[in-house]
């Protein structure tokens, strides 16, 4: 289908067209014309620019008039048709044959190559050769101000002036006020197959209807004049056989049906149509008048300024259900929000519905940085999840976005369809590029944004992300692409050996500004929050060990060890120059039992634990926890903050609060309970519940039963009901966590202790072969052993692991280890063959 159609936005892949009755299309990059097409290939295959190839913005700018043909017609995933088009010249004009160019016509064409006397067209006219001479092109050139000379890709309304060798070549003219003063005639021998919008033509009334009028034109053509393309007061002023000048906007392939416009200025071409304030997109009218209404259509309706507007069916009422067409009749008044402009109708296109007058964001130039929108989940793919704002500005939250950790499986999380809460880091109306975060430490962060280098004043507190950490320090980004460093003397008030040990991607972080020079982009932060006091002050700072609620549940902070107790180990934050003073129970050093001892025997004062999260605050007391399972359960929010959250059905991740005679008490994150009875606790017989589970065990639990009115929750622990789906996956992820701990254990053994003994228990991991000595053979068949690299440590093996060896004192042997308990110094080796094999 040909159309004629305006430039309504420009960006660097495609142009935005503005077609009749308030539809839109687009035009991509390669659908601009041949040579425009070669050298983007050109371009892609060197790998560099090239000096003469220009960007659409350099050469199209809105408002512009161009011939378009429709492509395809496609379906988005929100039900929306998205038209492709193409202003390519063979498309356009592929009617035309060289034969039927007659002079005076007026075509289409492009800029294919600059020659030392002029320019050659492409006007898709195959076997023709179109020549536009530098006198025909000045005056074009010095009113359009691009340059001294037109541009390869340039899309011209072209008239023309002398035809040679039956149509092999053609002479043109884009002179203004040539172009301006065409008119389709029938000496011209237009067709059907070759008839093209954008000509103007004089036409003859036939009939007048409420919906449009009937012409006839080129003395065989017949075309309709639709409601939108004239004046609703004038429409039935016209007589039959009256002479009237149109333009035709429309020529269908298959029907043959022609529309045409009478607005006056589609009818002198290389004109542009009138276009809409900036400041009117979005406007309430308070009230509107109903000039004309069509049942099938919608209603025009003219605005407080006295220009006319349209409103499609759907957007007269809330539903189809709640439309009364009697509140339609001529002169009724009603409140409207304008929505859009129609380039091609020269029409602002509003809408009735209470939800899009009341809405606060309506396009992209509403969107600021930093503010919180509610969205919907629109699609997941691989750089992360589409979000829908409203019916016409949609966003993407990158994968490092999704959540304050980094979301292996977004879809288990996300569902399309789920309402979420962002916040803009950036926003481009003119490339409607919209990004936001989901981070929950960002979105509800009550500090300034930062979202330029002018804004970043010397002591500002604010929040970031860490996009890089290094040798050198940590990379920070803020709102806008706004970026800053963090040097390694200002990571924390302890030295950190490996920043990127302690901070990762994507984590958010609280920054002051130490200096910035806007005009450089050069921007220095510090981890350091609070200024060291001078020596007048000392007396006035005291430890806020009493103070009121500081950090949010699931807060991650980075602690150091002021001493050891019994029951765990009480911290500073480093956050707060160690001002603020936590503990951190035994059994929330680790997700694994044996693990949160022996990180309790090798921490000493003056270590720093990254990434600790804070699990209860109650002013006085904060309690902060290191079970990873916990911290991801929180962090990827499967928990629940209240007991009017919890479902049957649930799977949680929790701890043991108590071991009793008749169950096991589980507690999570936020304080909920739930009781696991002693026949939901293990797929095993249980005799007595203190075999199978200890105080401040690591568990998930499936929730059975709740009971509201005695705020009871009823749970299962059996291992059989409690995994997700993918057991082996989680299985191998709860014994990669227990290596890493393993090896950090191993690390701070290496720090401390007595060298050989602290050595020999580093290097003893299992299913390392070892060479030793039989030290003894006892009574029940069990052995101790001796060698170089055991010095100090109790080696042994049981009756099962000796095997049908049969092993005496002094005898070398080889052997495996299977455990290393560090705490006791004790080693467990087996000497069986099928292992040893292995």
């Amino acid at each position: 289908m040909l159309l004629l159609g305006c430039i309504k936005e420009v960006s660097d892949y495609e142009l935005v067209i503005s077609l009749p009755n308030g539809l839109s299309g687009f035009v991509p990059v390669t659908q601009i014309s041949d040579a425009y097409s070669k050298m983007l290939s050109k371009q892609v295959a060197q790998g560099e620019v090239l000096e003469d190839l220009n960007s659409l913005s350099d050469m199209y700018s809105p408002g512009t008039l161009v011939r378009c043909i429709v492509t395809s017609v496609e379906k988005s995933a929100d039900g929306r048709r998205s038209i492709k088009l193409s202003i390519d010249p063979k498309k356009v004009n592929k009617g035309l044959t060289a034969s039927a160019l007659v002079s005076g016509m007026l075509l289409s064409g492009f800029v294919s190559s600059v020659e030392d006397h002029g320019y050659l067209i492409d006007i898709g006219v195959s076997g023709t050769h179109a020549f536009l001479p530098h006198q025909k092109a000045q005056n074009y050139i010095k009113a359009v101000k691009r340059g001294p000379d037109m541009k390869i890709g340039q899309n011209l309304n072209c008239v023309i002036v002398e035809v040679k060798n039956e149509g092999r070549v053609v002479r043109l003219s884009v002179d203004r006020s040539d172009v301006a003063a065409s008119l389709a005639t029938e000496r011209q021998n237009w067709t059907l197959s070759n008839l093209l919008p954008g000509l103007v033509v004089k036409a003859r009334v036939q009939k007048v209807a409420p919906l449009g009028i009937k012409v006839s034109f080129l003395s065989s053509f017949t075309g309709i004049v639709d409601f939108m393309h004239m004046d609703p007061e004038k429409s039935m002023n016209f007589s039959p056989d009256q002479v009237i000048k149109a333009c035709i906007l429309s020529i269908h392939p298959t029907s043959k049906v022609v529309r045409l416009t009478l607005r006056q200025a589609f009818l002198h071409p290389g004109g542009s149509p009138n276009q809409l304030s900036n400041d009117r997109m979005g406007a309430v009218v308070e009230e509107s008048t109903v000039k004309a209404f069509y049942k099938q259509f919608g209603a025009i309706f003219e605005l407080d300024d006295g220009t006319l507007a349209f409103a499609r069916l759907k957007h007269l009422s809330k539903t189809r259900k709640s439309f009364k067409p009697g509140a339609f009749k001529t002169g009724c008044k009603h409140k409207c929000r304008i929505i859009d402009y129609s380039l091609m109708d020269e029409m602002c296109i509003i809408s009735l519905k209470y939800q899009i007058i009341e809405a606060r964001f309506l396009q992209y130039q509403d969107i600021h940085t930093g503010d919180v929108v509610q969205g919907k989940v629109f699609a997941l793919k691989p750089i992360g999840m589409q979000v829908k704002v409203t019916d016409g500005i949609k966003g993407l939250v990158p994968s490092m976005h999704l959540a304050d950790v980094i979301l292996k499986q977004p879809e288990k999380k996300y569902n399309i369809g789920d309402e979420v809460r962002c916040r803009v880091l950036e926003c481009s109306p003119a490339g409607k590029k919209l990004i936001l975060t989901l981070k929950k430490s960002l979105v509800q962060s009550k500090l300034p944004v930062l979202s330029s280098y002018e804004d970043a004043k010397p002591g500002l507190f604010t929040h970031g992300f860490v996009v890089c950490a290094r040798e050198f320090g940590c990379i920070v980004k803020f709102y806008n692409d706004v970026k800053g460093l963090v040097p390694k003397n200002e990571l924390s008030s302890e030295p950190i050996s490996c920043p990127d040990k302690v901070f990762h991607e994507g984590q958010v972080v609280k920054v002051m500004v130490l200096k910035c020079e806007p005009q450089q982009e050069r921007l220095l932060l510090s981890f350091r929050l609070s200024s060291k006091p001078a020596p007048e002050d000392k007396k006035e700072c005291t430890p806020k060990k009493k103070q009121e609620m500081k950090y949010q549940i699931g807060e991650m902070v980075d602690v150091k060890v002021l001493k050891k107790k019994d029951n765990g180990l009480e911290v500073s934050v480093l956050e707060d120059e160690g001002n603020v003073i936590a503990s951190i129970p035994t059994v929330h050093l680790s997700d694994f039992v044996a693990n949160c001892k022996l990180l309790w025997h090798c921490l000493q004062e003056g270590d720093v634990l990254p990434r600790v999260m804070c699990l209860h605050d109650k002013g006085e007391h904060i309690i902060l926890s290191r079970k990873s399972a916990v911290i991801s359960a929180v962090q990827e929010e499967q928990v629940v903050k209240s007991f009017s959250e919890i479902q049957p059905g649930m799977l949680l991740t929790g701890y043991v609060r108590n071991v009793m005679p008749f169950g096991v008490f589980v507690e999570f994150p936020y304080g909920v309970t739930g009781l696991a009875p002693k026949v939901s606790m293990s797929d095993k017989f249980v005799t007595d519940t203190k075999d199978h589970f200890v105080v401040g065990q690591t568990v998930i639990a499936k929730v059975m039963s709740i009971d509201e009115e005695k705020q009871r929750v009823l749970l299962n622990l059996k291992l059989s009901e409690c995994s997700s789906g993918d057991s082996a996956a989680e299985s191998f992820a709860l014994l990669n966590q227990y290596f890493k701990e393993m090896k950090e254990i191993r690390n701070l053994l290496r720090r401390r202790g007595e060298p050989s003994v602290a050595r020999g228990l580093c290097e003893l991991v299992p299913g390392k072969e070892l060479q030793l000595v039989v030290q003894d053979v006892k009574e029940d068949g069990s052995a101790l052993f001796s060698g170089s690299r055991v010095t100090g440590l109790t080696v042994t093996a049981t009756r099962y692991h000796v095997g049908d060896k049969n092993i005496v004192p002094g005898e070398k042997t080889k052997a495996l280890v299977l455990h290393v308990d560090a705490l006791t110094s004790k080693v467990y080796v087996s000497l069986r063959e099928e292992l040893l094999k292995q």
